[in-house]
């Protein structure tokens, strides 16, 4: 039988204490059947969604593990090491962490892309136990001699799926050859993609799985609608339901950072206080957005899907996909962010015609059918394709055979290019979390397309120096201009 308390799992009392002034009293599904495994230092490949305490799930039995023997040197060394694939879920997760700990004298710290490196870098000068990061910023970070893994006794995946989703993989695969081989992996994930099987299969010994998946995919106590309405018409759309949900915290989900700002833009110029959070703001600005919106100073949070599952608040009424996912999982995480901690909550989709693929996939994924109104709200039967024809998270390019397929972001928008969103829209995904591995602490950096003075490429001849400035050496001239001698 399952423990029906914390009491029963042995903790100390520094932590039962603290438990209790955090209101903690019965343990979920998960962490009944996830912390007895990890208290033994078993490995361990947990199934859950978020929302279902996952996170108290490995963060308490790892400080248990920890607190029975903290080192009596000044400098630490880094035995915990939890990985997680964006800003706002490494955030809370280390939130957690020190809510759990401050009658355990355990060390932690952050590193996450869109923050200085200074001050990360300080923060980790006299040693931590527990470190929590994205795999962006952990690979310049241990490339560049700050980290050392060496002692790393437990390491924890969150959100492999996500990781897997948004480009992640093979820095996690590249972190977990750098730890030791003794030592206790815990992985979980929202669903379980070959690709993270076959990474279970490869670097965790003997896990104990675990699956706490519910039966229906969505929360029963959210209301799911949808309202079929021409694109132009979303935005007045959106302020009738401001109206009917007078007094409710909303967020609003859309495809494309651009489509975020735009949002957010026209409410705020209809005095609606809005924020939006999506991979082009800094660490900073999401934070301080999340913590406006968890206050109720920001009554509307506009978000596009790689903050979809790092947007932890309780109390949110209503959600409003402002576009359909691309993504049909993406839907799942979205309107998940309601109805948390019991209660209940909507979840209204605007559905233009050219979207009523998407949500056919949708609703054949979760195996029901959304009631429809128009924009007056009566009832509608919609007419819903048989495939939306975007399943697929590859596509070959067009050029001759042989060639790269070009992966998708987490909104199913292609790296480059733009498909299926407003002219000038940029992609969210791969443009967010995954360039802090390649670009360091400038994720949205570009490189200037031709020098300003001269109007060429800076492209100079093989084996020689490249010139700017007009008259720059040769190279070839892509751009049509005059040749250069």
């Amino acid at each position: 039988m399952p423990p029906l308390t914390f009491d029963m799992f042995g903790f100390s009392q520094p932590i039962l204490n603290c438990l209790a002034a955090l209101n903690y009293s019965e343990p979920t599904p998960i962490q009944s059947k996830a912390i007895p495994a990890a208290l033994e230092g078993r490995d361990i490949v947990g199934l859950a969604q978020t929302g279902t305490g996952k996170t108290a799930a490995f963060t308490l039995p790892t400080i248990a593990r920890l607190a029975e023997d903290i080192p009596k040197t000044k400098k630490r060394k880094i035995r915990a090491l939890i990985v997680s694939p964006t800003r706002e879920l490494a955030a809370q997760i280390h939130d957690t962490v020190k809510r759990f700990t401050p009658k355990v004298p355990l060390r932690s710290a952050i590193i996450v892309g869109g923050v200085s490196y200074h001050k990360q870098k300080h923060a980790l000068q006299h040693g931590v136990d527990i470190l929590v990061g994205t795999p962006g910023r952990l690979i310049d970070m241990i490339d560049q001699g700050v980290v050392d893994l060496s002692e790393v006794e437990t390491v924890i995946l969150d959100e492999a799926d996500q990781m897997l989703d948004i480009g992640f993989l093979p820095a996690i695969t590249s972190i977990l050859e750098l730890l030791p081989k003794e030592r206790q992996t815990m992985l979980f994930s929202a669903t379980m993609p070959k690709e993270i099987r076959k990474l279970t299969n490869n670097h965790l010994t003997n896990p104990v799985e675990i699956s706490v998946i519910p039966e229906k995919r969505t929360a029963d106590r959210i209301e799911q609608k949808v309202i079929s309405i021409g694109q132009k018409a979303k935005m007045e759309a959106i302020s009738d339901l401001l109206l009917e949900y007078e007094g409710e915290q909303i967020i609003v989900f859309t495809r494309t950072k651009h489509g975020a700002d735009k949002v957010q833009k026209r409410l705020s110029v209809s005095d609606i206080r809005a924020a939006a959070i999506h991979g082009n703001k800094s660490h900073n600005q999401r934070e301080r957005a999340l913590n406006s919106f968890r206050r109720g100073n920001t009554r509307v949070l506009v978000a596009t899907d790689i903050a979809a599952r790092g947007i932890d608040v309780p109390g949110v009424g209503l959600v409003v996909n402002y576009d359909m996912p691309e993504v049909a999982e993406s839907y799942v995480h979205r309107i998940g962010r309601t109805a948390r901690a019991g209660e209940s909550g909507v979840a209204i989709s605007l559905v233009s015609t050219e979207e009523l693929g998407l949500l056919g996939d949708v609703q054949r994924m979760l195996n029901i059918s959304i009631p429809a109104t128009d924009a007056n709200g009566e009832p509608v039967e919609l007419e819903i394709p048989r495939s939306s024809g975007k399943k697929q998270p590859f596509r070959r390019r067009k050029s001759g055979g042989g060639g790269q397929r070009r992966p998708r972001g987490s909104d199913g928008n292609h790296r480059k290019g733009n498909r299926g969103g407003p002219k000038g829209a940029k992609p969210e995904g791969r443009g967010g979390e995954r360039s802090e591995a390649k670009r360091g602490d400038k994720p949205f950096a570009r490189k200037p397309k031709r020098d300003d003075r001269g109007g060429q490429k800076r492209n100079g001849p093989p084996g020689g120096k490249r010139k700017g400035g007009n008259g720059g050496a040769g190279g070839g001239n892509r751009n049509r201009g005059p040749k250069v001698a």
